[in-house]
């Protein structure tokens, strides 16, 4: 759906372009940006790599194993219905481990093994079960305690200080969790009362 959003945005602003005669505008816009596109990642590269190297060794000084384990009550209460010693929660709690500290590349690949691990729970494999519905909520709404990549690509633009957005980005990322939390406990609630057949 996004593509044909994407495409439409695309092909509207070429004919309104060509209607007006300045379809040389579109071409220049398109190697701009493409320029810009090729310009912003090469400058996230070191940026990036700083901060990746800075949580590998977090992450083996075993910061993040002492953060999945102060995680590990709160994710027994969101995700009740996954066994405690099952595969699923060690990918869960290493997913909401890196989404804290800004890790979203690195998080990525745990999310996906968690949701395999969650799929072989599931009593049927077209309908995503309520485990999986709240990991989803999480991952896109996770709270965020270093923005990792905002903060490299304000760099990248000569912020003049770009780790300015911590705090409000925890506070927006608080208030995203806390309401996917509460939807998803609704949704859980409402789905459990027996339906009055009348």
């Amino acid at each position: 759906m996004v593509n044909f959003i994407w495409l439409g945005l695309i092909l509207t602003g070429i004919v309104i372009a060509g209607i007006n005669g300045r379809i040389e505008v579109v071409s220049e816009a398109a190697f701009e940006g493409a320029k810009t596109g090729v310009t912003v990642c090469f400058g996230l590269i070191s940026i990036l790599a700083f901060w990746l190297g800075m949580m590998r060794i977090a992450e083996d000084a075993g910061l993040l194993k002492k953060l999945q384990r102060l995680l590990s009550p709160v994710a027994r209460f969101l995700f009740p219905d996954v066994p405690k010693d099952h595969p699923a929660m060690g990918y869960i709690l290493s997913n909401m481990s890196a989404n804290m500290l800004g890790l979203g590349n690195a998080a990525t690949p745990m999310g996906i093994k968690a949701m395999q691990e969650l799929q072989k729970l599931n009593p049927d494999p077209k309908t995503a079960t309520p485990a999986m519905c709240t990991f989803l909520a999480l991952n896109t709404s996770s709270i965020t305690l270093i923005p990792t990549t905002i903060i490299a690509i304000r760099m990248n633009y000569e912020s003049a200080n770009a780790v300015e957005i911590v705090g409000t980005t925890l506070f927006a990322t608080f208030v995203s969790t806390g309401a996917a939390i509460l939807l998803d406990k609704y949704y859980r609630l409402r789905n459990r009362r027996p339906k009055i057949k009348g």
